[in-house]
């Protein structure tokens, strides 16, 4: 027996526009969190997203029934659910898995914020960020993302994704050292270096960065050699072939 409704639609499924419409919300709430401390309220996400009022409002509330979002008087912001899958997916990628014992040693080589992103369309998605807690200025964090042309770690992820025939003077600098540098970017007398991890075009772009004072990033010796390092570590943890014992590592780490 058929239970599809006239016109084809599953009534066991929601149909694909409420899905589009919910996820075009809480990709909202994705990019203002952590900019929007206070929630946002059912105006501003109206604006932001070009929906009537009275279509994000139900659909607000559906989201605050499953725990999606949750309400404080007008405003929203991102419940707990949201919170669980977005740490869930966050730790059970395998790159970051691989990548956390060479992000960590490199963290205490080099006393510096280590960074590691991938390239998501146009931009990066940070992974994982190890220090950093006293400088307010840093605002990234494992699940956020920035625009991949504003941001070294941005630079190294476009110069692995790029077509060898572009022709971008700093990404063929970049592809050619392996190593993309920014100084006094978002905070004078800092520096962010940047290392692609892997061949170019070999499957997903991702990369390490290491963001500190300008005179200790500087430092060949100090910096940039442990970076490099760690880049090409994460790359053959990646492809170390399976056994009893890097498994038992992995789940240690």
């Amino acid at each position: 027996m058929n239970s599809r409704e006239p016109g084809g639609h599953d009534p066991g499924r929601p149909p694909t526009g409420v899905l589009r419409r919910a996820a075009r919300i809480l990709d909202v709430f994705a990019a203002e969190a952590g900019t929007s401390p206070a929630g946002l309220t059912l105006t501003q996400v109206a604006l932001v997203t070009g929906l009537p009022q009275a279509s994000v409002h139900r659909t607000l509330e559906q989201l605050v029934a499953l725990d999606w979002l949750r309400r404080e008087g007008m405003r929203y912001r991102l419940g707990m659910r949201m919170v669980e899958l977005g740490s869930a997916a966050v730790n059970d990628d395998a790159l970051r898995l691989a990548a956390l014992p060479s992000l960590r040693w490199l963290h205490q080589q080099t006393g510096c914020i280590v960074q590691l992103g991938v390239l998501d369309g146009d931009d990066v998605v940070y992974l994982e960020r190890i220090g950093g807690e006293s400088v307010p200025t840093i605002k990234t964090r494992a699940g956020s993302r920035t625009p991949a042309r504003q941001s070294t770690i941005g630079t190294a992820l476009l110069a692995l994704a790029s077509s060898p025939c572009v022709v971008d003077l700093e990404i063929m600098r970049v592809r050619e050292s392996r190593i993309a540098y920014k100084r006094d970017g978002c905070l004078e007398g800092f520096a962010c270096l940047a290392a692609p991890i892997g061949p170019q075009g070999y499957g997903r772009a991702a990369a390490v960065s290491v963001f500190g004072p300008a005179r200790r990033v500087d430092n060949e010796q100090q910096v940039r050699i442990p970076l490099q390092s760690a880049a090409a570590a994460i790359w053959q943890r990646l492809n170390a072939p399976v056994t009893p014992r890097n498994m038992s590592e992995k789940a240690r780490a």
